[in-house]
């Protein structure tokens, strides 16, 4: 099973702390009350790339890249990609 199927198979229990939801709204400047249900809605689009580096799974998708903790599957933060060498850093060669 590939990462995107392990943590689309885990979807449910993706979540994130109340710092966390204040540092994505931030980070993406997002207008929404529900964080969580914006990530999971990006992470199980077709077009998201997931790879996994260490203990954390990347999520790539729209210019946005999510940073979620493997084994508790907390939503760490939430980046918008601005450079080349942003989108490829740490990202596997088969992309």
């Amino acid at each position: 099973m590939n990462e995107k199927h392990i943590l689309v198979a885990n979807l449910t229990k993706i979540h994130t702390t109340k710092l966390g939801i204040a540092r994505i709204k931030k980070n993406l400047n997002l207008d929404t009350d529900d964080v969580v249900a914006f990530c999971k809605n990006k992470i199980y689009a077709t077009d998201c790339f997931v790879y996994k580096e260490g203990k954390n799974y990347y999520c790539l998708i729209d210019d946005i890249r999510f940073t979620i903790h493997a084994n508790s599957y907390t939503i760490i933060t939430a980046h918008k990609i601005t450079t080349d060498k942003q989108f490829v850093k740490g990202v596997p060669d088969e992309l």
